[in-house]
C-alpha cells in the first residue's frame, strides 16, 4: 500500500513567479494549437513524454476541481493532482498536487498555455515548486539535475512528437 503525503493547496497563478524553484519553458512548435490541446486533455495526456504516465480520474467535460493522477520518472514519484485553472477556450489549465509518494514537496504545481501562432502554436509550460520544512534546501540544490535530467526531457519529447518551428 502506497503511503501518501500531503502538499499544500496552490490557488492562483501567482505561484508560477514566487516559488521558490521555478522553470519556464517556451516552445513554438509545427503543430495547430488544437492539435496540442487535445494532447494535453486526451485519455492519457502528455502520452509522448517518455517519464510520464498519467490519466484524469474526473468525468468529462474537464474544468476547474478536475483531478488527475500521475506517475512521474518512470512511475517512481506518483502524484495526485487538481485543477485550480481551466479554461478551454484560451487553451489553458493549471493544476497542484495534492498529494505525493514522496515527502520532499510543500508545494507542486505547472501551467499550460498553448496559443495559436502565424505557424504553428506556442506552447509554455511552467513548473513552480516549494520543498517541505527542512528540504528546501537540498531541494533547490538538486533542482538544476532535476532540471536536466527530468523537465528538460519533457521538453525534448514535446518537440520530438510534435516538431518545432525555426
Amino acid at each position: 500500500m502506497a503511503i501518501w503525503f500531503d502538499l499544500d493547496k496552490v490557488t492562483d497563478e501567482s505561484f508560477f513567479d514566487t516559488a521558490p524553484i521555478q522553470f519556464a519553458y517556451s516552445m513554438h512548435l509545427n503543430a495547430s494549437a488544437e492539435e496540442v490541446w487535445a494532447g494535453l486533455v486526451a485519455d492519457q495526456p502528455l502520452a509522448w513524454c517518455k517519464a510520464l504516465d498519467g490519466r484524469y480520474t474526473s468525468e468529462r467535460p474537464f474544468r476547474v476541481g478536475t483531478t488527475r493522477e500521475v506517475g512521474a520518472n518512470f512511475n517512481t514519484i506518483k502524484l495526485k493532482e487538481r485543477f485550480f485553472i481551466w479554461d478551454e477556450t484560451a487553451r489553458q489549465h493549471a493544476f497542484y498536487v495534492e498529494q505525493a509518494n514522496a515527502p520532499a514537496f510543500k508545494q507542486f504545481a505547472e501551467l499550460y498555455e498553448v496559443t495559436p501562432a502565424e505557424q504553428g502554436c506556442e506552447f509554455v509550460w511552467k513548473f513552480a515548486m516549494a520543498g517541505r520544512l527542512g528540504l528546501g534546501l537540498p531541494l533547490k540544490l538538486i533542482s538544476p539535475v532535476a532540471k536536466l535530467t527530468l523537465f528538460d526531457g519533457f521538453i525534448r519529447d514535446t518537440e520530438k512528437h510534435f516538431g518545432t518551428v525555426k
